[in-house]
């Protein structure tokens, strides 16, 4: 399961993203995350995690509006920020 990482106690606007999306095997697929922000709001960095049963969610890429992207080395090649321009469009592309 992989999922944008919100804060805890980050107040404001409103991740949105669906309940499931599904992929086929051997194709690409694109997971959503939209922030719905408030007055005077900026999303200055989006960070998408990798949850695992019983395991420590584990970093797989991190979208910085000052720094880029920064994808995990396991991750490299296979996942790529989706939107352009404002991260309040924090989407990724899963390759393959």
């Amino acid at each position: 399961t992989l999922s944008p990482h919100v804060p805890a106690g980050a107040r404001g606007g409103r991740v949105e993203v669906p309940r499931s999306v599904t992929a086929v095997l051997g194709q690409d697929v694109v997971l959503p995350c939209r922030y719905q922000a408030q007055e005077q709001e900026q999303v200055v960095q989006v960070t998408w995690l990798k949850r695992i049963p019983g395991a420590v969610p584990a970093e797989v890429a991190v979208l910085n509006l000052q720094h880029g992207e920064h994808v995990l080395e396991s991750f490299a090649g296979r996942v790529l920020r989706h939107g352009h321009g404002a991260l309040e469009d924090g989407a990724i592309l899963l390759r393959n």
